[in-house]
Order: structure tokens, then sequence, then C-alpha cells
């Protein structure tokens, strides 16, 4: 199906006006930002934006969704998160994003009774349903709604409504949370998602908008950037190898094969995707 902007627009704002008042699940990313503005338009004082803190957010995306929220109007709640007191969570055995989802739902849905909302939204759209997503589990659990599924947005559509919208993070690059750098099966700990931030705001300083910071075990970096910046990236190596090595990391390396979003679920057992795929019980 084959919609303009404004088309989108009408999708969406019908399917948010199906609920008497709603929580978003607000990162600030393009996908939960288009939500809320979204419920902003259809339902007015009656939605409101959420966001998880917790040491796997890095501090320039909580700001950017602190600005990002207030400019577009949209009443905004920060809530802590506790994944980190969670040995599942911690573990990182490939469900991590289950539990943390997990989390994150329920924190909305202790203050749901304070607030008065009648439903919660998450970001997901249509493209997420091809991608090991095991929050989308723990989404299915909790009663959580996605509206830009209902509405059939993809990452095209949805960007394509957010330029429309005039949203300022309409182009904004994917930025998982920093645990997603934690390679499987290592423990993810606040040091290491502390690390794995410095390291990419270096990088990012340096001039990489799209980079990764992959976490090893014995303290390996790996460093993401797209194919046609690795020549600017070689140049700079020495710097950034004594940089990291000063945050902690014990080796520094390159992936010469360039960023690839998600590349660590290639690591994840094929026992434990079934587990957790959207075709399974929940």
């Amino acid at each position: 199906m084959k919609n303009g902007a404004a088309e989108w627009e009408t999708l969406l704002l019908g399917v948010l006006r199906r609920h008497e008042s709603v929580a978003v699940a607000f990162s600030g990313g393009v996908d939960s930002t288009l939500v809320a503005m979204a419920a902003h338009k259809a339902l007015g004082e009656k939605a409101v934006a959420i966001t998880g803190d917790s040491p796997s957010v890095p501090r320039k995306e909580m700001e950017k969704a602190n600005q990002v929220a207030a400019q577009m109007g949209v009443r905004h709640i920060v809530l802590g998160t506790q994944e980190f007191s969670q040995d599942d969570y911690l573990r990182n055995d490939g469900s991590r994003c289950y539990f943390c989802k997990s989390e994150l739902y329920s924190q909305i849905q202790s203050v749901q009774a304070k607030l008065g909302f009648a439903a919660i939204c998450s970001g997901a759209n249509l493209d997420d349903l091809g991608d090991y997503r095991p929050g989308l589990i723990a989404a299915k659990e909790k009663g959580i709604v996605h509206p830009l599924i209902e509405a059939g947005m993809g990452k095209a559509e949805v960007r394509e409504l957010a330029q429309f919208w005039s949203l300022p993070v309409w182009d904004k690059p994917a930025s998982p949370c920093l645990s997603s750098r934690i390679a499987p099966h290592l423990e993810v700990t606040p040091e290491r998602t502390l690390r794995v931030e410095k390291a990419e705001d270096l990088l990012h300083s340096l001039g990489f908008a799209i980079c990764r910071v992959r976490y090893f075990p014995d303290d390996l970096a790996k460093i993401e950037v797209p194919l046609e910046l690795l020549p600017q990236l070689q140049e700079l190596a020495r710097q950034i190898e004594r940089e990291l090595l000063q945050l902690g990391f014990a080796r520094v390396e390159i992936d010469p094969r360039g960023f690839r979003s998600g590349n660590l679920n290639e690591l994840i057992p094929l026992t434990q995707k079934k587990k957790f795929s959207l075709t399974s019980p929940a």
C-alpha cells in the first residue's frame, strides 16, 4: 500500500483516537517520537510520554529526549528502571531485551492509576517484526499496543511522516541502548556501559555520527563505522586506541566489515532465538 504523508497521518491519528488516553514508551528515537507526537495531536492532554532511565541510556540521549518532548509540547515523565538489579538481565544470554522491556512496561504500569491513562503504546514498526526482538514478547505479555504496526507503517513511512511534521529527529540514526553493545554471554555492568558511552562520545566528537563500539571478552573494543568512513577512521586509529585504552579497554580493533546494525545478534544461539520468537507461545 503506497500512501503519502497526509494519508499516513490520517491512519496513525485514527489508530490513536481509538483510545481514551495513552502513555507512550518514549526513547527520543524517531519511532517513539512520532507516536508521542501523534498521541498528542489525537488526544491532547490525555497523552503522556514516559522515558525509562538507567545506566543503559546514554546521557546525551536522555538530554535529547527531554528537549524533543519539550519542543513537541508533550507531557513528559522520566521513570528510573531497575533492570541492572536483575540477574536475568545482567546474564546477557540473548534475552536481555525481554527483561529490559518487561521492567520498563512494569514501571509504566506502576504509575497508570496515578496518571490515569488507559493504554500503553510502543514505537515498534512493521520492520521490527522481521528482526530478533525479545522486547516484543514482553510487550505482548504486558498488553502493550503498537500504533505504527496497526497503521501499517514501516521505518520508511515513519521517517516520511516525521519529516512531514517537521520533527527534529526525522532523520536521526537508530541508537539502541548501550547494553546492546555488550557481546552475548558477557555480563552487562554499569561500568561496561559507561565505558562504551565514553568511547562512542569520543568517536562522535571526531566526526563519526554513526558508529558502534562493541564490547567483547577480555575488554576488547571493536569499532564499527560505515565502510566509506574506514579510511578516515584508520587515519585516527592511534589516537582513538590511546584514548580507549585510557578508558579501560585492553585492546582495540577496527572491524573491516564496517557498521552493521544488530550484528551481535549473530552470536545468539538459534535455540535462544526460537525461545523468544514472536511465533512461539507467549
